[in-house]
């Protein structure tokens, strides 16, 4: 009996057994991931400043005279050529005033004449002693003063001319005239606050203004001087790139011109000009834009979509598929981001394979089967 009971326990074990080892699920597959493979390569930093956009020259229109606004020469908004009539002013008054001080000339000029003809006739007598030496005296004295009365009248004549002239405004340079600030009727140039009538710019060629901070003047000092004195050094490479406010990149390339001499004391900016070309004169003074300058570049540097990086607690890391498709966690140390990636500065060498897609179903020392994805050229160039 005890035989018998020994038996069923030992067949109830055996069957207990296999029905559980029936019942484990089947081991999961590797997880699918998509890898990118890093490279080596020189990776340019740029830095981004926000500008705004000054004609190559703007000057502006200003009456240099008081008086009523007659006329208007030209159409807004057009181009106007060096010397060509933009405003008139009402002239009556200074026409008066000229033709005053013409006639003052004219008696300036009768007194000259009398004073030289007297003298012309005391001097043989003064010389007979038939009048007195104070007679003589009398008469030349007279006769100076006759003729700085005249240069006096013609300077006063050429001072009335000047003011007259000003009632004409003729435009300085060629270029686009904008709107006018004054209609015809309107009393302008009256101190202190003349009206500015009008701006005349070039603009075949822009400037760009932006600031840069005292931190970021020496590091592009020092660097700028770096270079100038290396052999390899070419003065062309040194190019700005224009983004527009639609987002578009501006076909011209700048090059800076000029460094303020001072620093602002109360903001700690100083400004910075460059120059840009402009044929089409798609460029308006007024309009902002973004410029990207060229700071420094990265020799064999190791560029990776952003998407591969994890952040926790100010911790970056990546995961890296070994040769035995075994997902690492790998701690690394980045740089600037350069569009939509990221410039890596220690933890990772060319020709590793970067977890890219399926960050959620990695973990550290998980195999893995790992698709390499090919990141296109057009989209590292455009970094």
């Amino acid at each position: 009996m005890k035989t018998t009971l020994a038996f069923l326990f030992i067949l109830f074990g055996l069957i207990l057994s296999c029905s559980q080892k029936e019942e484990l699920p089947a081991q999961a597959p590797p997880p699918q991931v998509t890898v990118v493979a890093t490279q080596a390569k020189d990776v340019p930093i740029y830095q981004e400043f926000v500008g705004q956009i000054y004609g190559f020259k703007d000057i502006a229109i200003r009456a240099r005279v008081a008086g009523f606004l007659e006329g208007v020469h030209f159409e807004e908004g057009t181009r106007v050529k060096k010397g060509a009539l933009l405003y008139t002013l009402e002239s009556q008054p200074f026409e008066a005033d000229v033709a005053a001080k013409r006639s003052r000339v004219a008696e300036a000029k009768t007194r000259l004449a009398k004073a030289r003809s007297d003298l012309d006739r005391i001097e043989p007598l003064a010389k007979q002693r038939a009048v007195s030496e104070s007679e003589l005296d009398a008469a030349v004295a007279q006769y100076d003063a006759s003729v700085e009365s005249v240069k006096a009248a013609e300077a006063n004549l050429r001072a009335s001319n000047i003011q007259l002239g000003y009632t004409k405004m003729y435009s300085p340079i060629s270029g686009i005239i904008g709107k006018t600030n004054a209609k015809v009727g309107d009393f302008v140039g009256q101190n202190p606050n003349p009206v500015i009538l009008n701006t005349v710019s070039r603009i075949d060629t822009v400037l760009v203004e932006f600031f840069i901070t005292e931190r970021q003047y020496f590091k592009l000092a020092r660097e700028f001087l770096s270079k100038i004195t290396s052999p390899d050094w070419d003065a062309r490479n040194e190019s700005l790139e224009l983004i527009l406010a639609d987002g578009s990149v501006y076909e011209h390339k700048g090059k800076p011109e000029f460094v303020d001499r001072n620093t602002d004391p109360t903001t700690g900016a100083m400004l910075v000009q460059a120059s840009f070309p402009n044929p089409q004169e798609l460029l308006r003074p007024g309009q902002f834009a973004k410029l990207n300058a060229l700071v420094d570049v990265v020799k064999d540097g190791i560029l990776i979509p952003q998407r591969c990086v994890v952040e926790l607690q100010g911790l970056y890391s990546v995961y890296v598929v070994d040769d035995n498709n075994t997902a690492v966690r790998r701690e690394i140390k980045t740089g600037p981001k350069i569009k939509g990636f990221w410039l890596i500065t220690e933890g990772l060498k060319p020709g590793e394979n970067v977890v890219y897609e399926g960050l959620q179903r990695v973990k550290d020392g998980v195999a893995v089967t790992p698709t390499i994805k090919e990141i296109a050229s057009k989209d590292q160039e455009s970094m």
